[in-house]
């Protein structure tokens, strides 16, 4: 396996006639230590994939440089680099049986007989496509031909695997499915893997860390958890975590945040300048208690999602209901929609962010809050 170094990268494309080069990476910095999975995620058109192909070889690098175990490697084929990547269209050849797929790479690399077909049992059996080495891609579920696709990577025992969205061609329940299969494989393999998704969710059950970009720049590099828990801006704030973060925006004074007719206390954040800020709260830790209910704010739920175990809220706050909050709860205690209620945060979870959407840190709410949060706390129970 690798440890990768991506050192203040850049990327140009050329512009249209007459006009200047256009700037798809900026400047990005990242280490991946050997044997991690590192996901990059981000929107469409954020980079991420130019990004994968750069560290393949299969686009050119305009600025900065690239090393793997301390190699720099920016002028090296992508045959020379020792890399192996599974695209989302599989890439499978359609007149090749499944083992003759997984066999091509090895022989034109002058892989002796008797170690191709070692290394295609190993990775037949690890990724449960036996049954189907003398079928061809065209008799494959759309699952088998990814496992295949990953087969055909396994086989070469490479020091890098990239994958680039392999699982956005599936349905819900094979991408979760899949989901498994890869933290299986890395597990075993102990190899270093790149992963490029758009899918936040895939991002956070699958990462050692993720590394967030947006127009070509990183935002965010961490482990989930801390991507989650302590976003370094609205962007991130917004874009990991299902549902979206709620934000409502307002000013903060003298530690209280304020918008019409909803105010806030935010202890802790009386050390913080007053101005206009963007509060954000999870889902999860808005607390649904009564309308009489001290330092709960007054809201209606509007409409209900039952998931299952869970229930998703979806409530206008405030006397007149100009804001929208969505809270997450058990199902057995959800109320029904139309329901009046109250509504409190997570002591210490509220996120304030500036004009700018960077997060702004002030300690966690704990005392004075805390009286607030005790009817709420003893639903919890």
């Amino acid at each position: 396996m690798a440890r990768v170094s991506i050192r203040h990268l850049g990327k140009d494309v050329p512009g249209p006639k007459g006009k200047p080069p256009q700037r798809i990476l900026g400047d990005v910095s990242l280490e991946i230590g050997d044997g991690e999975f590192l996901v990059l995620v981000g929107p469409s058109g954020c980079g991420k994939t130019t990004l994968l192909r750069c560290v393949a070889g299969l686009e050119t690098i305009t600025r900065g440089d690239l090393l793997l175990d301390g190699e720099r490697v920016n002028a090296l084929e992508p045959r020379d680099r020792d890399i192996a990547m599974v695209f989302q269209s599989y890439a499978l050849y359609p007149h090749l049986t499944v083992r003759d797929n997984l066999a091509f790479g090895l022989k034109m690399r002058g892989t002796p007989k008797d170690q191709i077909e070692s290394r295609i049992h190993q990775a037949a059996t690890m990724l449960e496509i036996a049954p189907y080495l003398d079928r061809y891609p065209r008799q494959l579920s759309g699952g088998q031909r990814q496992r295949v696709a990953m087969g055909r990577a396994v086989v070469r025992r490479p020091r890098v695997f990239l994958f680039d969205e392999p699982l956005s061609n599936l349905d819900a329940g094979l991408r979760g499915q899949m989901r498994v299969e890869l933290k299986q494989l890395h597990a075993r393999l102990g190899a270093t893997m790149i992963y490029v998704t758009h899918d936040q969710v895939e991002a956070m059950t699958l990462a050692d860390r993720i590394a967030v970009l947006r127009a070509g720049a990183l935002e965010q590099v961490g482990s989930p958890r801390a991507l989650y828990e302590t976003p370094a801006n609205l962007f991130v704030a917004r874009f990991l975590g299902t549902p979206e973060m709620n934000t409502l925006a307002g000013q903060l004074r003298g530690g209280v945040w304020e918008s019409e007719d909803l105010r806030v206390p935010l202890p802790g954040a009386e050390r913080l300048p007053s101005g206009q800020v963007t509060l954000g709260v999870r889902a999860e830790d808005v607390l649904i208690g009564s309308p009489e209910d001290a330092g709960h704010l007054p809201a209606q739920v509007e409409v209900t999602e039952n998931l299952g175990w869970e229930t998703l809220l979806h409530l206008k706050v405030g006397a007149r209901g100009t804001y929208r909050l969505v809270a997450r709860i058990e199902t057995v205690r959800a109320p029904g929609a139309g329901s009046a209620v109250g509504v409190a945060m997570t002591p210490g979870k509220v996120h304030l962010f500036d004009p700018s959407g960077a997060r702004l840190p002030f300690p966690a709410q704990t005392s004075q809050m805390a009286a607030a949060s005790e009817t709420t706390e003893g639903m919890r129970a």
